[in-house]
């Protein structure tokens, strides 16, 4: 069934390509290049937004028009959000040196890597000092809103959580990609967490909303900050992706070949406060792919072979 479905989706890419242009990032190449943390530009461009709706409202209080505004000045139909796109182009907004044909997918068959074959690599910048894809943005931004509007509907967090797990295994992800992407669920669910934040206290621990209405208007009572946000689960070099059968030991392999790099700045590669995080996102359906975390794979790599590199390959 999943070589049918495999195959089906290669045959349909020129149908919805378009729509879809799906693409990966990598958070494991080049990551211990240095590169500047782009929180307050972010945050300056959403709290700006925020500011030019309030200050523009007319008429009576509406969350749902008020969160609409938003995804229209920021988020969008077409497959990059306006503010992802921003951060793609912006100069100010530093990103790592991750060419096309040296990254974590590239060299991979067509029938293993699919869209991404054709698509090529997102670009990964830094928040909150986090290394992230910019297609996190999008997620947080108009996925997140999805999230959150399912919420609106049903009042439970899980059965909308559930929903973003089918989009994640369906054409936004495993069935184009290969690709099931824990690190897209998260910025998923903290983007309807931002949404729920306009609007209610505490929704960020010890904050109160940012938004309050007063004398027939909102009023801005504090700034979005991504760092309420973005934490390591948003990034894909050490919450791994789950690949499926044809992409898993492609991708497998060659994270092999970056144990050397691993050696020398582990602590570059771990998770701070996983089990807060695990908990937060206990609801989420993420998998568990921790076997593809440089410090198990490169010390179970040397632990059998006497040595880090390619399982299979001559010392």
């Amino acid at each position: 069934m999943t070589r049918r479905l495999t195959k089906l989706s290669i045959l349909l890419l020129p149908a919805f390509c378009w729509q879809v242009l799906a693409y990966e990032t990598d958070q494991v190449s080049n990551r211990l290049q240095p590169i500047s943390d782009s929180t307050v530009s972010l945050n300056d461009r959403v709290n700006n937004t925020l500011r030019s709706i309030a200050g523009e409202w007319r008429g009576p209080r509406n969350e749902r028009r008020f969160v609409k505004r938003i995804y229209w000045h920021i988020g969008g139909l077409h497959w990059v959000d306006k503010l992802e796109r921003w951060a793609m182009k912006a100069p100010e907004v530093d990103k790592l040196t991750t060419p096309r044909y040296q990254s974590i997918y590239a060299g991979h068959p067509l029938y293993a890597s699919r869209v991404t074959k054709l698509f090529g690599i997102g670009a990964t910048i830094r928040v909150n000092d986090v290394l992230i894809g910019s297609d996190k943005i999008g997620h947080f931004i108009s996925q997140g809103m999805k999230f959150y509007m399912r919420w609106i509907r049903s009042r439970d967090e899980d059965d909308a959580a559930r929903r973003s797990a089918y989009t994640e295994r369906a054409i936004f992800g495993q069935l184009t990609t290969g690709s099931y992407s824990n690190a897209d669920l998260v910025a998923n669910y903290e983007g309807h967490r931002f949404y729920r934040s306009l609007f209610e206290d505490e929704i960020v621990p010890g904050k109160p909303a940012i938004l309050v209405w007063e004398e027939d208007r909102w009023k801005i009572q504090r700034e979005f900050d991504f760092a309420d946000h973005v934490n390591d689960y948003w990034d894909e070099g050490v919450n791994f992706n789950h690949y499926d059968r044809l992409l898993y030991p492609h991708v497998k392999n060659r994270l092999l070949e970056y144990c050397d790099e691993f050696s020398q700045a582990p602590l570059r590669y771990a998770v701070r406060n996983e089990s807060e995080l695990l908990q937060r996102y206990r609801h989420l359906e993420l998998r568990d792919t921790s076997e593809l975390r440089l410090p198990n794979l490169c010390q179970q790599t040397t632990f059998e072979t006497g040595r880090t590199g390619i399982v299979g390959m001559p010392p």
